[in-house]
């Protein structure tokens, strides 16, 4: 398959597909990608790099030269799948958008991530993760309730958007197995964002408003407790009560089994009508413990509930390393980092380890002989002229 992602979006749904299995070509500009180009000023590097692009071969190609585009149509008819998420049009102005790589092959899954899609009045609007989070209305309901929107802390649309990209191109290629013909693969940032907002939009059809910030609260006042409680370390632990089973454990974890019958909490709608009560309640007795001590009785009583934990503390958690989402791996710029394995997992398939990410163009000769049979002198002319 051919990757001409950029950033998150499009190289994560490529890398989904490198850990799968499949034979993947990065192919950047000349002068790399945006994340490579950060690369290259800082002269490090970035982390980001070194995940999203582990398992693939990486190339580079001028579309803005005909010999370039020319290449780039010879490479599409020998391949299976093409995913790019460049700006909608882009591809088309020059020269080598989905009707001509699919006219050139027909099989080929031709995938495009965008940020509001290839149709709308808002087609041509600029997006990155920020923006939608904005755009898409979930930057409204997030914080505090006195105060400003906020952003999420993870870039988690375009992340989103990538894995919903190569759930596309799967079916894709299901579909082609049956039919012997390829498709092209849409999916837009904000189309994806909007699926999130399930709880505010419990809030819509019940008050007929939109909804507000509700800081760490359940996002349409629907629990009761559900919050983030400080403990007296420092720390903090979220908990929640999704059924009356929940609320009576946490009751009986409390040394207070006797609030579990009591009217004025016994169910979640008398709860809700308390919901500060509840929260006082449940925060001066999460004050008494450190955090670590709080999850752990937590944990024992079966109420959902997690620490928090800084990323860092994330990253070294045993869990995540004993079951092979993480590994550590000596990277040759950036020493021993954590890199992350596909989260899907085939039971019974290989899972293919970390590994290092290339260098800009790094397999020009590998791949542009192997697929195109180009010799060494031919691929040094290429690059010469700029076409690569």
């Amino acid at each position: 398959m051919l990757d001409l992602g950029q950033v998150y979006q499009g190289p994560y749904a490529a890398l989904l597909m490198a850990q799968a299995g499949a034979t993947v070509v990065k192919i950047e500009p000349p002068s790399g990608e945006p994340l490579r180009t950060r690369e290259l000023v800082g002269r490090k590097t970035l982390p980001a790099m070194a995940t999203l692009n582990q398992h693939k071969r990486a190339i580079t190609l001028n579309l803005k030269h005909a010999r370039g585009r020319e290449l780039l149509v010879a490479l599409a008819k020998r391949a299976d799948v093409l995913i790019e998420n460049y700006a909608p049009g882009v591809m088309d102005r020059l020269g080598v958008g989905a009707s001509v790589l699919m006219a050139a092959n027909p099989r080929l899954v031709y995938a495009t991530g965008t940020g509001y899609g290839l149709s709308g009045p808002d087609r041509d609007h600029l997006a990155l993760d920020f923006t939608v989070q904005a755009a898409s209305g979930a930057m409204s309901v997030t914080g505090f309730p006195d105060g400003p929107p906020v952003k999420a802390g993870p870039t988690w649309i375009d992340f989103l958007s990538g894995t919903h990209l190569y759930a596309g191109v799967m079916t894709a290629l299901f579909e082609r197995e049956r039919t012997g013909r390829g498709r092209l693969v849409e999916v837009a940032m904000l189309d994806a964002a909007i699926h999130t907002l399930a709880s505010q939009l419990e809030w819509i059809t019940d008050k007929g408003e939109a909804p507000p910030r509700v800081g760490n609260q359940q996002g349409s006042y629907m629990l009761a407790p559900y919050n983030a409680y400080a403990t007296k370390d420092g720390g903090t632990v979220v908990l929640l009560c999704l059924t009356e089973p929940h609320w009576k454990s946490l009751c009986a974890a409390m040394g207070r089994p006797e609030l579990a019958d009591d009217d004025r909490y016994r169910t979640t709608p008398r709860r809700l009508k308390r919901r500060d009560e509840v929260d006082a309640l449940v925060g001066a007795w999460c004050a008494q413990f450190e955090r670590d001590e709080l999850a752990a009785k937590l944990r024992e009583a079966k109420v959902p509930s997690a620490p928090v934990r800084d990323v860092r503390e994330a990253l070294e958690r045993p869990h995540l390393h004993e079951r092979g989402a993480l590994e550590w791996f000596e990277h040759a710029s950036l020493g021993r980092i954590a890199l992350p394995r596909s989260p899907i997992r085939l039971h019974g398939a290989p899972h293919l380890p970390a590994a290092q990410n290339p260098k800009l163009g790094e397999h020009n000769l590998e791949i542009y002989g192997e697929l195109l049979g180009l010799s060494p002198a031919e691929v040094e002319a290429l690059a010469a002229e700029g076409a690569i």
